[in-house]
């Protein structure tokens, strides 16, 4: 346990400098640290995200059985993923620092500068932060300790989840570049947005409606049918995917509608 746990320890880490190295060195590129450390975040999450979605494709097409079979890779890539999110957290914080310096806002590297920084960093990204810690502090040990080695299907398919990330992070990159008129950042938009509702949106909805295909009672009466906590934690982990879906929309929205608004305009 504790290796695998060093192994995620060092390898997200160790990408994240390994890329933003290579992105400042790299003849034709030479990005400044802002930007490769920026990029790199993004890399790294979405290849973090590509494991975990491969992971979880083989656990849950492998399960025959969706309570009782087992997969060693279950509770392997729990543990060596763990260290990714705490990693997360502090690589949020480089790019908010890096944003601050880019537009143009007076920082530096005073203790000071930094505080107030981290104070900002914390307002923005409060609930992605939390839910980081979250899934270190309660869906960790919930995923390893107290399934006892059942559901390992169950946890398979929420890997799936990870499917939506590489086009958030490619949306974000666009974003930050200024590529928001280009037909990749579209083509990456309507991507995010099917990606993610069917990978995080109807995640639980449809774990409740396999749970009642192998218990042989209706969809409706499964949040009756299983323990009081699998319902608490479906609440708690679908009511930010509901508002990051929403924010996508809106987003989707302005990107479509702008675009054609824009084309009616009369030329001057």
């Amino acid at each position: 346990m504790l290796s695998i746990l060093a192994a995620g320890s060092v390898f997200f880490p160790g990408l994240f400098l390994l890329s933003k190295q290579c992105l400042k060195s790299i003849p034709g590129l030479r990005w400044n640290e802002g930007d490769a450390a920026i990029v790199s975040a993004r890399l790294v999450s979405s290849i973090q995200a590509i494991m975990a979605s491969t992971a979880g494709y083989i656990i849950s097409t492998s399960c025959q059985d969706i309570i009782e079979d087992q997969h060693w890779l279950t509770s392997s890539y729990i543990l060596f993923a763990v260290p990714y999110f705490v990693y997360d957290i502090y690589a949020m914080f480089l790019c908010y620092w890096y944003k601050l310096q880019v537009k143009g806002h007076e920082v530096d590297n005073g203790s000071k500068s930094k505080a107030v920084a981290l104070r900002g960093y914390l307002r923005r990204e409060f609930l992605m932060i939390l839910h980081h810690v979250v899934m270190v502090t309660v869906c960790f040990p919930i995923s390893v300790f107290w399934r006892q080695g059942k559901g390992d299907y169950f946890q398979g398919v929420m890997f799936l989840a990870e499917l939506s990330t590489p086009s958030v992070c490619l949306g974000k990159i666009l974003i930050q570049y200024k590529q928001q008129h280009t037909l990749l950042h579209k083509v990456n938009g309507a991507v995010m947005l099917i990606t993610f509702f069917l990978c995080r949106v109807l995640l639980f909805p449809y774990l409740y409606y396999v749970y009642g295909r192998y218990a042989s009672i209706p969809f409706y009466r499964v949040p009756f049918t299983v323990p009081w906590q699998c319902n608490l934690g479906a609440a708690l982990l679908m009511a930010p995917q509901l508002y990051w879906f929403s924010l996508i929309c809106r987003g989707a929205l302005r990107l479509f509608t702008g675009s054609s608004s824009r084309s009616r305009k009369p030329t001057i």
